[in-house]
């Protein structure tokens, strides 16, 4: 089995946890509501702002011997850079107030996730950053693409609301196998280790955030 493989594996109890939040489910049956689609961008905003953020320090905090990570990394930077203004122009396309998102604060448990991150970089591994890759790159390929024609077809929203999304679903399925590639390089326990502890607790926290929204039908 490659690390990976195993990976996944090793948190799928994690993973099923998120998946089952009621949020999800609505969304996929098409049961969504406006407010809660902007509640959902609303958060996404406060942990995709620190995408950037979070690389930057994980990539200056790598040892010499993974190198060819740091420059893995140096691409994902140039992938990454100003996603959190998508996210609040389609805030904005929903008839909500992007400004006031920009400037507004996280819902805890998205705090927390960020937080929790920057501190497993800072103070442990650095390579454990790479559990919030498989977190936020592997739900998005399983959710994002569809859940936004979905969204759209029972909001009747312009497709302008929905450019994270439907950018994510489909850029992440090529970033999936590159992160793929990486994790199988990966030769160190302690690094594996680490991608492993941090994907269950980011996990755990993600799926707080989405239980966090507001379901249709709760103002």
């Amino acid at each position: 089995m490659s690390f990976y493989e195993s990976l996944l594996a090793q948190t799928q109890a994690e993973r099923d946890y998120l998946l089952s939040a009621p949020i999800i489910h609505q969304a996929m049956t098409g049961q969504v509501a406006l407010h809660s689609y902007i509640a959902f961008l609303t958060e996404a905003y406060h942990h995709v702002k620190h995408t950037v953020p979070l690389l930057m320090a994980c990539g200056a905090r790598l040892p010499e011997r993974l190198e060819w990570l740091r420059e893995a990394i140096a691409e994902y930077i140039e992938e990454e850079t100003g996603h959190q203004e998508w996210v609040l122009n389609d805030i904005a396309a929903c008839g909500a107030d992007k400004e006031a998102v920009r400037n507004g604060t996280p819902h805890m448990a998205t705090e927390l996730m960020v937080a929790y991150v920057y501190d497993r970089i800072a103070r442990h591994n650095p390579v454990g950053f790479f559990g919030m890759v498989n977190v936020l790159e592997g739900t998005s390929i399983a959710l994002a693409t569809q859940a936004a024609g979905i969204i759209q077809d029972k909001l009747q929203l312009p497709a302008k609301a929905f450019s994270y999304l439907n950018s994510h679903g489909s850029l992440d399925l090529e970033h999936i196998e590159f992160f793929k590639k990486l994790m199988n390089r990966l030769d160190n326990d302690d690094d594996k280790a680490a991608v492993v502890h941090t994907a269950k607790i980011v996990y755990r926290l993600y799926g707080d955030m989405f239980r966090s929204l507001p379901l249709s039908g709760e103002e």
